[in-house]
């Protein structure tokens, strides 16, 4: 598959960027940003009765924590890669198909995260978890064959667990450059795993019809 030549496929991914670009500036210009993330991070110690102590509920945390960044280059670079790797992505499996990934992303990373230290009383907050969902169906459907196997399948599975590798290797760069920003390796792998397994099943969905 090619990567479309227009924007006017992708105006989920352009809505979901604006949102998160402009939560961002209205919170930092107001200096609210670490009210923004006490009350809209997810923490995993939280799914317990009584404690979330004034944030946002438990189940919509993983949605709020996604507009929750703690810097310009923080918010940046996982827009950066959900505009390249959204657009494309978008345009194949439809605005439908794309919003229920991106949310779904969302849900599953904080689920990974969860599964990973449910006691975890670290602030999550960010868009990556979600933005590896997209960058997971992304290497479904667009993956190249590089990898010299017999088994096509396995090839792209291959494939996709190296651009995860990738991922996860750039968010530990920009933590380890950037005080503040921290990374949860199981929210952008439970992420990541969602996409690559959603990929398919969105794209027949968006075409069962044709």
């Amino acid at each position: 598959m090619r990567p479309p030549e227009s924007w006017s496929s992708a105006r989920v991914t352009l809505g979901i960027t604006l949102v998160t670009a402009a939560a961002w500036m209205v919170a930092s210009l107001l200096g609210l940003g670490g009210w923004a993330a006490a009350w809209g991070g997810f923490v995993p110690g939280h799914a317990a009765p009584g404690g979330t102590d004034g944030s946002a509920p438990f189940w919509l945390t993983p949605l709020t924590a996604t507009l929750v960044h703690a810097n310009i280059i923080h918010v940046a670079f996982n827009l950066l890669i959900l505009v390249f790797c959204g657009r494309p992505t978008e345009a194949v499996l439809g605005p439908v198909g794309f919003a229920v990934l991106y949310l779904l992303g969302a849900y599953a990373a904080a689920a990974g995260q969860y599964a990973a230290n449910p006691n975890e009383l670290t602030v999550m907050i960010g868009a990556s978890g979600a933005v590896s969902a997209v960058l997971g169906a992304y290497a479904i459907l667009f993956g190249r064959n590089r990898v010299k196997v017999v088994n096509p399948r396995l090839a792209t599975w291959l494939n996709a667990l190296w651009l995860m590798a990738a991922w996860v290797g750039l968010q530990l760069i920009v933590a380890i450059a950037i005080p503040g920003v921290g990374i949860a390796i199981a929210a952008h792998i439970g992420g990541f795993l969602l996409g690559v397994a959603l990929a398919n099943p969105l794209l027949l969905l968006r075409y069962r019809k044709a």
